[in-house]
């Protein structure tokens, strides 16, 4: 094997990659699927075509369409790239001829309408070097992803998923890995897919591990996510049907779902209007059978060993974005709790006012909308799951981002995990990252690798008579679950779909 441009042999063919310094051997931009375009626009992915020869896998591939709200914009595609073949997967590996190393898989967020693994923040190297085999991958967003059309399957994004980790199955041992020791790791909308993969029928048996940071807690009813996409559709000047999609420009359909302001449907998509997108996994019933917590309660995805998680300050970051610091008013925050707050005998409003009676209107804001979309999903998922029976950890991300009073802000741990401190990390941590988040980050790599290779990350098991977490900071500590307000404000909530209102679409 030549050392530094090592060739393995995949189930489709014969790949060329390249070795760095440190001699992480990368392989980028190989098909999992077929592109995604023309009659298999719409459709569940299919099996790529082999091919003859030795493909040179030295470049990224092209980023499914995107959304222009994306924080971090995707790179544009390598010259030369086929622009349609959107399907392809990345795979760093300390040595490709080793055998039986784990194996991380992550799922990128954004939203459910943004996402590119050739973002230099996903750069698997510094994983790698934790001594496993670490794989990222695209995966349609969107509209292409998520739109619910008649006559094509729901979740396209996720059966991209599914199709990945079907290819990880099928080849990483190749590349040094162990099929039988998968986890797959996401954060934000990738967390989301993973609760989803938990209770997915087509998922089951890829994975030995998950690692869903701040799981989101939107999960659509086909009603719902219907009348979003004739939203889309009447912004795209097009009917809503899947024949009319298929020949509309991505580039024209992915403009008229910006152009879709979810807090314009305020009656008609209930507590949607509150977020920043209008996609989220469907539960059709087929495809994704239900909500994750209630499925995972009873028993689902026990076997498999998972770390859950949030950040402390999870939406500064969104209120930084839409200009809003500052900005709350009184009326705002009784606004948001009365729509936002958990179910329970007592009111929402009054409930929180009584828990955090210190706490001002843009505090509460705050306070709500990181515990309605992300803090308490991920802390009931945590908790379904141990409940069942399933090996579970918990933590809480607390280190603040040195960067605009952001605090602990939603996605602070992607540059930390990846150690990759550009575009989101330059971001949160300014030019020149302090050495407390990158010993803390090296910290959480270390529990991760640890995870992925044996299913014991470092810190105590979450029970629900011991609700022990480990919390990241400066320095960490293991300590019992430090939200406990709002863990008892949204006690006997219960996450599940989001369906349509009464009101007709506008």
């Amino acid at each position: 094997m030549d050392v530094t441009e090592p060739v393995v042999r995949t189930a489709s063919g014969l790949v060329r990659g390249r070795r760095d310094a440190e001699g992480i051997a990368a392989f980028r931009g190989i098909p999992f699927a077929r592109p995604p375009v023309g009659d298999l626009r719409f459709a569940a992915p299919r099996p790529v075509r082999g091919w003859d020869g030795v493909r040179e896998a030295v470049a990224f591939g092209p980023p499914p369409p995107q959304s222009a709200y994306a924080l971090t914009p995707a790179p544009a595609p390598a010259p030369g790239a086929d622009p349609d073949d959107w399907l392809t997967v990345n795979v760093f590996t300390p040595d490709p001829g080793a055998a039986g190393l784990p194996v991380l898989v992550w799922i990128y967020g954004g939203a459910y309408r943004t996402g590119s693994s050739s973002l230099p923040g996903y750069d698997g190297t510094l994983l790698a070097r934790q001594n496993l085999v670490l794989i990222t991958f695209n995966h349609r967003v969107g509209v292409e992803g998520y739109a619910h059309l008649p006559g094509v399957p729901a979740n396209r994004g996720l059966l991209d998923q599914v199709a990945a980790l079907r290819w990880v199955r099928e080849n990483v041992a190749a590349f040094g890995g162990d099929p039988d020791r998968v986890t797959v790791f996401g954060e934000s909308a990738g967390a989301g897919a993973i609760a989803a993969l938990l209770v997915m029928p087509d998922a089951a048996g890829l994975f030995r591990r998950a690692i869903a940071q701040s799981v989101p807690g939107t999960f659509f009813s086909p009603a719902l996510a219907a009348d979003i996409t004739a939203a889309i559709a009447a912004r795209a000047g097009l009917p809503p049907t899947a024949a009319a999609f298929k020949t509309a420009d991505p580039a024209r359909l992915t403009a008229a779902a910006d152009a879709v302001r979810p807090g314009d449907y305020t009656g008609r998509w209930g507590p949607v209007a509150y977020t920043p997108t209008p996609f989220s996994p469907v539960v059709d019933g087929e495809v994704l059978p239900a909500a994750p917590w209630r499925p995972v309660a009873t028993g689902a995805g026990r076997d498999v060993d998972l770390i859950t998680g949030h950040t402390r300050d999870e939406y500064r970051l969104f209120m930084q974005v839409y200009g809003l610091r500052g900005q709350v008013t009184a009326e705002m925050a009784s606004a948001a709790l009365a729509a936002l707050g958990p179910d329970g005998p007592a009111d929402a409003e009054a409930a929180y006012r009584i828990a955090y009676p210190d706490a001002d209107p843009e505090t509460l804001f705050e306070l709500v909308h990181s515990d309605w979309l992300f803090r308490m999903p991920t802390l009931h998922l945590a908790q379904a799951h141990s409940a069942a029976g399933g090996r579970t950890f918990l933590y809480e991300l607390r280190y603040p981002a040195p960067v605009g009073g952001l605090g602990a802000c939603h996605a602070i741990d992607v540059p930390l995990v990846f150690g990759s401190f550009l575009a989101l990390g330059q971001m949160l941590f300014g030019p020149e990252p302090p050495a407390g988040a990158v010993a803390l980050g090296q910290a959480m790599r270390e529990h991760w690798a640890a995870f992925a290779a044996a299913g014991d990350p470092g810190w105590p098991a979450y029970a629900p008579g011991r609700r022990l977490a480990r919390i990241f900071d400066d320095p960490p500590d293991v300590a019992g679950y430090p939200e406990e307000a709002s863990l008892h404000l949204w006690d006997q909530h219960r996450f599940d779909v989001i369906d349509l209102s009464a009101e007709p679409a506008r």
